[in-house]
């Protein structure tokens, strides 16, 4: 595949999915403009790096591996922002029902150290598989499994902790 069809596959491919990629962007920093430009930060890096993709079928775990990091990377250097547009969360959020019934597992999940957040927010707000998941993270699928059984954990016990309160 020559460069010039990389490009148009990864143009193509990001206006597809651009909002599965805003939600995921959004869900590390909960904030419009710092989640766009993660987004922009992301876009450019994988077009600097698109020599790295060596085939179509792992265009997904790809860009995906460059907004988790880009996000991860943003928060490092920003900090956690917590202004939140309630606008913005309803439109991007999977099935939407009642938010603030869900609001303590939000907050539960935002105190998630890395890299169990990352794998809560793909496996069950991205949908992606294990699999998918250990390619981003670029680990073994069991380590995924494990973090994953990990991080479940750890938010039982905070939300359990919560309704004791």
């Amino acid at each position: 595949m020559t460069k010039k069809e990389k490009f148009q596959l990864v143009e193509n491919y990001i206006i597809e999915h651009q909002n599965d990629y805003y939600r995921l962007a959004f869900s590390y920093v909960k904030n419009k403009e710092n989640a766009l430009d993660i987004i922009q930060d992301s876009i450019f890096k994988a077009l600097n790096s698109i020599d790295r993709l060596e085939e179509e079928r792992y265009i997904k775990t790809w860009f995906y591996r460059i907004v988790v990091n880009t996000s991860i990377d943003f928060i490092r250097k920003h900090g956690r922002i917590q202004a939140m547009d309630d606008d913005i969360l309803h439109s991007f959020l999977p099935e939407q029902h009642d938010l603030e019934k869900d609001y303590d597992l939000y907050e539960a999940i935002d105190h998630l150290k890395e890299p169990f957040k990352t794998i809560i927010v793909l496996r069950y707000f991205e949908d992606l598989k294990i699999d998918e998941i250990a390619e981003i993270q670029n680990e073994n699928s069991n380590t995924i499994k494990t973090r994953l059984y990990a991080a479940l954990r750890k938010l039982r016990i905070n939300m359990e902790e919560k309704v004791q309160l």
